[in-house]
């Protein structure tokens, strides 16, 4: 695992935050405050922003991994970028928030639109680790 790998789990990282800020601090926004009473408050939540960041690394470099050890190929395929994604929102996100609707009173509705969102978000991630190619060696543009 070179310096290559690492660039690709840090811009994985990074474009997985700004998904999750997309999907959950504006898409479900409304959805969550309406809901406030079963979270956290704002200032509690605040103080544990170092364990979003531990998360959003922990997924970028999971990711990488992933993909890293089983794509060994140097080619852009997007589409098995978008199949690696579907697989990890199917074997992570997914399961996750059927758990949480079962362990905390949400509306089926809302587990749904989370469910199907990082499912989009994380065939998004595979897609960018697909174009990001992390055993490519070069740090030249893909042919193309």
């Amino acid at each position: 695992m070179g310096k290559r790998f690492w660039i690709c789990s840090i811009v994985v990282s990074v474009a997985a935050m700004v998904l999750g800020l997309i999907v959950h601090g504006l898409v479900l926004r409304a959805d969550y405050i309406a809901l406030a009473d079963l979270y956290r408050s704002r200032v509690e939540s605040s103080a544990r922003a170092p364990w979003v960041l531990t998360a959003y690394a922990l997924i970028g470099f999971a990711m990488t991994w992933l993909y890293h050890r089983l794509h060994e190929g140097d080619q852009v395929r997007l589409r098995s970028g978008l199949e690696f994604g579907l697989a990890i929102g199917l074997v992570s996100f997914v399961p996750w928030h059927i758990l949480v609707y079962v362990g905390q009173p949400l509306p089926l509705s809302l587990m749904l639109r989370q469910s199907l969102l990082d499912l989009v978000a994380a065939g998004l991630l595979g897609m960018l680790l697909a174009w990001l190619r992390p055993r490519r060696r070069v740090l030249t543009a893909p042919d193309g």
